[in-house]
């Protein structure tokens, strides 16, 4: 059964929404489900680790730990949608993740780890941003960072 959710400033995404907004596909689309979303402020993202995932070939055979690059990853991707759904020619334009500061890894992630991915604006410029991401399992910190990203024109060959 299908249900309509309450119009507000909150909107949830499905997987479909989201790629219809950022260009990431697998491997590399590290982001599931949108649970809220502030436009130009604040975004809140899932995405479930599960053992299928390609990265748990090699990281690490046997005891398996989510690496925090793709935490990382995952968190500015959330970004994106939060920034790059704002952009009306999108299809035209890609948002470049450009820097990292104040990185931290708490814990490690699992198989199984639900992340709960929470990114802000701090400062949004002419197609500059610079956002505060954190990611939670289970309601723990698990990873933070503050990230940049700048707006271009799509690289063509």
């Amino acid at each position: 059964m299908s249900q309509t959710l309450p119009a507000s400033k909150n909107t949830l995404m499905d997987i479909n929404e989201i790629q219809s907004i950022i260009p990431h596909r697998y491997p590399m689309l590290l982001i599931d489900r949108i649970l809220e979303l502030d436009p130009l402020k604040k975004i809140v993202a899932i995405k479930n680790v599960t053992v299928n995932e390609q990265v748990f070939q090699g990281h690490f055979p046997g005891a398996p730990v989510f690496p925090g690059v793709c935490i990382i990853e995952a968190m500015a991707q959330a970004g994106a949608v939060l920034l790059f759904r704002e952009v009306p020619d999108r299809e035209n334009k890609l948002l470049y993740f450009t820097g990292i500061e104040e990185a931290r890894f708490r814990k490690p992630v699992l198989p199984g780890d639900q992340l709960r991915l929470e990114v802000t604006v701090i400062r949004y410029k002419m197609g500059y941003a610079k956002l505060r991401a954190e990611a939670y399992v289970d309601g723990q910190l698990v990873t933070e960072a503050v990230i940049s990203s700048a707006l271009a024109d799509k690289y063509k060959k």
